[in-house]
């Protein structure tokens, strides 16, 4: 699964720059780093045009907002009724220079991030969603998609998001692509692609947001209260 992701902007800007979309938006989407994104706020998406869904899809047809789907599993999307038209008809992608999951230890999570090998961003595989409260307007929201973790991934977690270059993202926007095709994106990404770092625990508190989230944990001063069991 995936509920935490990293954008910091210089490799978000070179990522989307790649594809042509909206250098305007982009830069004003990511006019600071972003280390400690978390599902319930706005992210950078684009299908094809840039907007901003609410990360927790709510299906069209839900009766309230109490049950958001933060992530869509890549092997059900085709049948699971609160994914199916999106997948069919509400494509997007969502850039991203970095992704948390967590170890167990015990009653501790100890925090870790995968990054490409080459520093570069990569595109989240997503679904988007517009629900409409009762006595309210319209609001977009947005699930990203998981699939079964790569080597690197699968030490720490059994699930990955699914993970898209320009070439890929360009036909996941297509509306004309096939199911069949459409699936075939979603894979475990190359098993070199990426590189894991343990870090200290200041990640998983979300008031945190800034760099010394990405501090690896072998760095930590031996003080460090995020190094310690809680």
């Amino acid at each position: 699964m995936c509920t935490r992701f990293v954008v910091e902007r210089t490799a978000v800007r070179e990522l989307c720059a790649r594809l042509e979309l909206d250098a305007a938006a982009v830069a004003a989407a990511t006019a600071v780093d972003r280390f400690n994104i978390a599902p319930g706020t706005a992210l950078l998406a684009f299908a094809p045009s840039f907007f901003q869904p609410r990360w927790g899809l709510i299906p069209a047809w839900s009766r309230d907002a109490s049950r958001p789907s933060v992530n869509a599993r890549a092997e059900s999307l085709a049948e699971r009724p609160a994914f199916r038209d999106a997948f069919r008809h509400r494509r997007c992608i969502v850039p991203a220079s970095g992704f948390y999951e967590w170890e167990a230890r015990g009653r501790a999570r100890h925090p870790w991030v995968f990054r490409r090998h080459d520093g570069a961003a990569f595109f989240f595989a997503a679904l988007w969603e517009t629900w409409t409260a009762p006595g309210a307007g319209p609001l977009a929201t947005c699930a990203l998609i998981t699939t079964a973790a790569n080597p690197c991934v699968a030490r720490i977690h059994d699930r990955m998001p699914a993970l898209l270059d320009p070439a890929a993202a360009r036909l996941w926007l297509d509306p004309t692509a096939s199911s069949a095709l459409l699936s075939s994106l979603l894979q475990p990404a190359p098993d070199d692609l990426l590189i894991a770092t343990e870090l200290i625990r200041r990640i998983n508190h979300l008031e945190h947001d800034d760099p010394a989230c990405l501090t690896p944990a072998a760095d930590a001063p031996p003080d460090d209260q995020f190094t310690f069991s809680l």
